[in-house]
């Protein structure tokens, strides 16, 4: 059964370009280690909610957007081995390939599909 990891950051506006090289860099790395798809979402729009929201979630500025994104492996045994090499590989050093937003506010979880429609 796949298995899914998401994530919600808040991203600085004006390191958008910076963030989208990163996240080529750091993605093909997912899909090196066995997973299926990656999907980076720039927020579009994501409006203040009453009780909660993705915004306060991630504390974001005014200066910063909101990013969602998800990475889709073929079963968790397939992520633990590939997060466990995503740890590991020095192409993740800071140094090497720094975040450009701040990781410290980044919310992320791995999920088990209950429900799929559509194709």
């Amino acid at each position: 059964m796949a298995y899914l990891d998401g994530c919600v950051i808040a991203v600085p506006t004006a390191n958008k370009q910076k963030f989208m090289e990163h996240a080529k860099a750091v993605d093909a790395l997912f899909l090196e280690f066995g997973a299926n798809r990656v999907v980076e979402c720039w927020g579009d729009d994501v409006q203040p909610g009453k009780q909660t929201d993705f915004l306060r979630a991630v504390q974001a500025t005014d200066q910063e957007t909101v990013v969602f994104s998800w990475i889709e492996w073929p079963d968790k045994a397939t992520r633990d081995a590939g997060m466990e090499k995503m740890m590991n590989d020095p192409r993740m050093s800071p140094e090497v390939n720094p975040m450009p937003f701040d990781g410290k506010r980044m919310i992320f979880g791995g999920f088990v599909p209950v429900l799929e429609l559509g194709s």
